[in-house]
């Protein structure tokens, strides 16, 4: 699985790309997403795993058997602890006004984990 997900990092498509460019370098919230990570027997486009958040990008040629085998992914995925969200690729390539990375940002925001109290 790791040399499956690292070719899959040397060949991400252009809004693999695009969302990459935005979460990069703890550029969005300050958290550190990693690509194409290793996640069971499967490799997940983006993960932060401090916020336990799965970012999929789904691609044009998705039919629905497809579908169904993203369905039985996101499944597993969640069951291992993960909140995942997917996009669309036209709507990342496309997205003029910010909604991406306001939709994880919104993901983020409303699942964020309260800190612990370091006081005893």
């Amino acid at each position: 699985m790791t040399e499956r997900a690292r070719c899959l990092r040397a060949n991400e498509n252009s809004a693999e790309q695009r969302v990459w460019s935005l979460l990069r370098g703890r550029r969005l919230a300050g958290l550190k997403f990693r690509r194409q990570h290793v996640i069971g027997n499967y490799v997940a486009d983006f993960v932060c795993l401090s916020a336990r958040l799965v970012i999929e990008i789904d691609g044009d040629t998705h039919d629905e058997e497809a579908q169904v085998g993203d369905a039985r992914r996101t499944e597993d995925i969640e069951r291992a602890g993960f909140r995942v969200i997917r996009f669309w690729n036209q709507f990342v390539l496309t997205d003029r006004d910010g909604g991406v990375a306001d939709t994880i940002l919104e993901e983020l925001r409303l699942h964020a984990r309260p800190h612990p109290d370091p006081r005893p």
